[in-house]
């Protein structure tokens, strides 16, 4: 009978990769991979030689269609991976999944790696609830927009993804807008050089810069925003800078504007309105350098 398997795979140590796992992709007939060489190894580890062929966000469309026909057509058993952890999660896959469901397919999903998972059960923050958002944007405005968003939203725990190179401007861009907020950075997880900077993002924000390898591997970030409980508990005490700053994107005022308009507001003497002018100054030079 025709089936469709969703297939976790490692995130780093070979040894997370279930025993079932293993059996499913020697069983069925065609594994799906996000990239076959990075699969290939993984596959050989195994002693796994099912066939298999690329499936990733560049032909996905095109090819659900014909993998769906195959399975019906044919009642194949086909398995779908990523190149780490669980297909679909910020990975291609539910284009295919939601087609093979449309059109009757068994969908079946195996327990197994899965980066935010790790990240967020080792932060040590609170995962009652939590809101995942991927990778955010790379340009800086649509960055700012988004941390934004994150920053109004009830749920305080949130988890993204970020690569070695950007993660530095990320912690950044988070110290300004939730300046409160604790984080749990976590890097190369499950590998032999993992690490995790833990505490106020302040205290982050500098162990990255200290740390010497900050530029390689993968991250996931956990953090609880510490801002979104001030405001809601005692009426609006968001960070003086992240007001100025919000004033500067929403009504496209300049500084000494910004400065100006929450002096007349009452929010913040204008010395010290000033005075909070001054980091968001050094940190718009040094993202223009």
């Amino acid at each position: 009978m025709s089936k469709l398997y969703v297939v976790p795979t490692p995130i780093g140590n070979l040894g997370d990769m279930t025993p079932r796992a293993v059996e499913i992709l020697n069983n069925c007939d065609l594994v799906l991979a996000e990239d076959t060489r990075h699969t290939q190894k993984l596959l050989n580890h195994f002693n796994i030689s099912t066939k298999m062929i690329s499936y990733h966000k560049f032909n996905e469309k095109k090819r659900s269609q014909e993998i769906i026909e195959e399975i019906i057509n044919e009642e194949k058993i086909v398995a779908l991976v990523t190149d780490a952890g669980t297909p679909c999660i910020s990975d291609p896959g539910y284009q295919l999944i939601r087609e093979a469901r449309e059109n009757g397919i068994e969908v079946l999903g195996l327990a197994g790696a899965s980066a935010l998972v790790t990240a967020l059960s080792i932060s040590g923050i609170e995962a009652y609830e939590f809101a995942f958002y991927g990778f955010l944007p790379r340009k800086k405005n649509e960055l700012e927009k988004a941390l934004r968003r994150v920053r109004e939203n009830s749920v305080k725990t949130f988890i993204f993804y970020e690569s070695p190179k950007r993660i530095i401007n990320l912690v950044e861009n988070i110290r300004l807008l939730m300046p409160n907020s604790t984080l749990c950075v976590c890097k190369e997880l499950t590998k032999i050089y993992e690490k995790a900077f833990y505490g106020k993002v302040d205290t982050v924000l500098e162990e990255l810069k200290k740390h010497e390898d900050v530029e390689k591997g993968e991250y996931v970030v956990v953090g609880y925003n510490n801002d979104y409980e001030e405001k809601e508990t005692t009426g609006y005490q968001v960070s003086l800078p992240a007001i100025i700053f919000d004033k500067l994107i929403q009504k496209g005022y300049s500084l000494k504007e910004a400065v100006q308009e929450v002096a007349e507001e009452g929010i913040a003497t204008k010395n010290e309105a000033y005075k909070a002018s001054l980091d968001i100054k050094k940190y718009i030079e040094k993202l223009d350098r």
